[in-house]
């Protein structure tokens, strides 16, 4: 009767542990799911997704959203060159010439220095697997959350855009019809500016060239977006990752036994995350320092066109460049809250582990709280060409700048 008992006992204690596993794995697969899946949504197609299939199929898909963002780029170029616009057409060329050339950027980059972005999202699917207490998964969900509203806030407003550019010439072309203007008497304007480059087909094909167009300067946007948005995320769960550390360093409990492997094993930690965001410093540094030298720029154009715009009373153009102007300036101010705070996290891992019971442990454990202290002093930033820290100091510099060179501009031509 016993050995019957002890039998069933066991078996219920199996079944009990079974379940648990269970519903641990579904937990996290389903965090992994909140965090990843939008991102893979927009990603994989471009090719640039760290955890795909590094195969000729992805390849394909990255060289033929490369060739789209490179023909955002090409078509306003031979526009300019061909002398087919005016002032307020250069503008919106410049415009589309920078994001076109930013998204090729971008996802030539990331596509070629993939491994920092695979290491670091591989360590976050570990992350999730191994994550047991409550309070950490709550973080984690936390970082999750802000990486996912501006994931979906910064790609709506861009397509957003992208079908304001589209339907814009599209409703002008049917108002001119409407009123049965000739074909000499009408300028076409297309999504991207290039009525000289496409003089020689048939007016009856305006409409299939926008809405091509039109998918162009999206495509473009998700190589340029997207791409931020991948970056920013996953930086975001590294900030999630370095704030549970912390957490660690002062909860830590120095009467239980083992303490010097516990907290080697939390120096370890420190280490590896130090690993990983320098990994993600280094591979945006030189994207960091063309898109902070080129929004400047755009900030201050866009600016000129805005304040022209009023003056003339042009809808349209009001529209569009107020649109690209929050756009390029959404930009900015992510990448410079983001840097600020994973730099703020990085230094205050040394206040954490000075708030812990320090004092308490043995001389040759505390010799070691003195290196950590010493690394917190100078903690791995995001830099733009690794001489310009990216926080909330060189955002206010960025727009003071520009608001000054486009006051500069406004007095200059007389707006």
């Amino acid at each position: 009767m016993l050995c019957r008992y002890s039998k069933l006992h066991h078996q219920l204690l199996a079944s009990v542990r079974l379940i648990i596993s269970t519903m641990a794995s579904e937990r996290w697969k389903d965090d992994i799911a909140y965090a990843m899946t939008p991102l893979k949504l927009i990603t994989w197609p471009i090719g640039v997704w760290p955890l795909q299939v590094y195969n000729i199929y992805s390849l394909l898909r990255c060289v033929l959203c490369t060739f789209c963002a490179c023909l955002v780029a090409i078509l306003p170029s031979l526009e300019i060159y061909m002398g087919c616009t005016d002032v307020g057409q250069n503008i919106d060329c410049l415009m589309l010439i920078c994001c076109g050339f930013l998204g090729v950027l971008k996802t030539t980059w990331f596509r070629i220095y993939a491994n920092s972005l695979i290491i670091n999202y591989n360590s976050a699917l570990r992350d999730y697997q191994t994550i047991d207490d409550t309070k950490e998964r709550d973080i984690m969900r936390k970082h999750a959350f802000i990486g996912r509203t501006i994931f979906s806030s910064l790609l709506i407003f861009a397509y957003f855009g992208c079908l304001m550019f589209g339907i814009v010439p599209i409703l002008n072309y049917n108002m001119s019809n409407q009123i049965n203007m000739t074909n000499e008497d009408m300028t076409l304007e297309y999504v991207i500016p290039s009525r000289c480059a496409l003089k020689y087909f048939p007016t009856s094909m305006y409409t299939i060239f926008c809405l091509i167009e039109t998918v162009l300067i999206t495509l473009a946007s998700t190589t340029n977006f997207g791409n931020d948005a991948l970056f920013l995320n996953i930086t975001l769960h590294v900030c999630g990752q370095i704030k549970i550390l912390r957490i660690r360093f002062i909860n830590f409990d120095d009467t239980s036994p083992r303490i010097c492997d516990r907290f080697n094993a939390l120096i370890e930690r420190h280490r590896y995350l130090i690993t990983l965001t320098r990994e993600l410093a280094n591979l945006i540094s030189f994207v960091l320092l063309i898109e902070l030298f080129i929004i400047s720029i755009l900030l201050c154009i866009m600016g000129f066109q805005f304040i022209y715009a009023l003056k003339v009373n042009d809808t349209a153009m009001i529209g569009k460049s107020l649109v690209v102007q929050i756009l390029f300036l959404t930009q900015l101010t992510l990448y410079s809250f983001i840097g600020n705070y994973l730099k703020s996290e990085m230094e205050e891992i040394g206040l954490s582990i000075y708030q812990s019971t320090w004092y308490n442990f043995p001389k040759k454990l505390a010799r070691n709280v003195n290196f950590i202290l010493l690394q917190t002093k100078s903690p791995i930033a995001l830099q733009a060409g690794n001489f310009i820290v990216i926080n909330l100091s060189t955002y206010v510099s960025i727009l003071k700048s520009s608001f000054s060179y486009l006051s500069v501009l406004r007095i200059t031509l007389g707006v």
